[in-house]
């Protein structure tokens, strides 16, 4: 008996049907958003994902959706706002440094000395890490990472850092200019609009005043990027902390 498979065209076709299909079944999405609603106040879910040892803040489907836009867009440098316990940092510089990009740039008002110590230990991407202990919303840090660029506009953003309506807008307003057509800039946490506020870990965001609402605010203005949302990779991300932030730059 001879094995029959349907070709690798084919197989996109059904995918991408199916998560179409998915990501209109609200039912199923309500659902999903009481899980993660669940497990993330009550299990600290979104802080249980590692890479290289260090804890990545991100869920598994969001990484692998950052994965997939490194592999497709080919990006020169990543600036990750919002560097935490330095797990993604790694974890983007491993993608950066298989497609041959030069830098990821990590920007954060604290990063400890242990954690720079622990990020030069992993020599195999440590080169590939730059780390700056600054606000994300000062002119100053914009025009350093610009002198770093030096005008390549091959530039993926991640905006992770504090997550209330001003400081998200003012942070797209100074990184969004950056991104070039064709590469993304993608909004962090913006399922804190459609998730009670975490009991135990009290925030000065919440529903109303969040990284959504800074960016609806921002492609409402008179002078923004022209972004769009991807929605072939929104559509397959079920369980997801940046549901309406996975942004491509179109012109």
């Amino acid at each position: 008996m001879t094995k029959q498979m349907i070709s690798r065209e084919e197989f996109q076709v059904q995918r991408e049907s199916a998560a179409a299909a998915m990501a209109s079944d609200r039912i199923l999405h309500d659902q999903a958003l009481a899980v993660k609603v669940q497990a993330g106040h009550d299990y600290l879910w979104v802080h249980q994902s590692n890479w290289m040892g260090e804890p990545c803040l991100q869920l598994p489907t969001d990484l692998l959706a950052m994965s997939e836009i490194i592999f497709r867009t080919r990006p020169s440098f990543i600036i990750e706002c919002g560097v935490a316990w330095g797990g993604t940092t790694l974890f983007l510089a491993s993608l950066l440094k298989l497609i041959g990009g030069k830098s990821v740039i990590g920007l954060d008002i604290y990063i400890p000395k242990d954690l720079r110590e622990r990020i030069e230990l992993h020599t195999e991407v440590s080169d590939m890490i730059q780390l700056f202990e600054s606000s994300t919303v000062e002119e100053q840090t914009v025009e350093f990472v610009r002198g770093i660029l030096k005008g390549d506009d091959r530039v993926m953003i991640i905006l992770d850092s504090h997550h209330t309506h001003d400081h998200v807008l003012s942070e797209l307003n100074a990184f969004a200019p950056l991104v070039g057509v064709g590469q993304y800039l993608i909004c962090g946490d913006t399922a804190i609009e459609r998730q009670p506020p975490a009991p135990l870990r009290p925030r000065p965001w919440g529903p109303g005043n969040n990284p959504a609402t800074a960016l609806a605010a921002y492609m409402n203005q008179e002078v923004h990027v022209d972004f769009q949302v991807d929605n072939l990779v929104e559509n397959k991300l079920l369980l997801s902390n940046n549901w309406g932030g996975y942004l491509k730059r179109r012109s």
